[in-house]
């Protein structure tokens, strides 16, 4: 099959599987004597494993690794397991950060008045020259809380 048809069986874009045949990811594709591309069943197989697995969050480089152990039959599952595993506590890691930065921003948000006034606590935060400084509104004091 073609690269058009590969991509449709696969879900994966044209444009993609050249990108992952270009980095190695996957071998080249056969060529036709037309010199195009031509796609077998297990190449489709192979981009749909590919697939599955950016749509899980692996990297690129970390798909080549699964694709490397899906292609070995001598495999530990101790392996597979120990990088899903590696790949949950890094997105268990952005959410946490994910979290924090919505709480930030729920913070700045609510600092601001949002009105006809050019003062605006989000801006303000945002522009200080202090690297690492905590973006969270602190209260002034005796400032009263306002209920949303």
């Amino acid at each position: 099959m073609n690269i058009g048809q590969a991509s449709k069986a696969s879900g994966v874009s044209a444009k993609m599987i050249r990108y992952y045949e270009q980095t190695g990811l996957i071998p080249a594709a056969d060529r036709r004597a037309s010199g195009y591309r031509d796609y077998s069943g297990t190449d489709v197989h192979m981009l749909r494993f590919i697939r599955r697995s950016r749509d899980l969050g692996f990297s690129v480089a970390e798909i080549g690794d699964l694709l490397g152990l899906w292609r070995d039959d001598t495999r530990q599952s101790a392996e597979v397991k120990r990088m899903a595993q590696g790949h949950i506590d890094g997105l268990e890691k952005k959410i946490s950060d994910l979290q924090d930065m919505a709480h930030t921003l729920t913070m700045l948000v609510n600092a601001c008045q949002g009105d006809h006034r050019p003062h605006c606590p989000i801006l303000q935060r945002l522009g200080t020259d202090q690297d690492g400084e905590d973006l969270s509104v602190r209260p002034r004091p005796g400032a009263v809380a306002r209920s949303m």
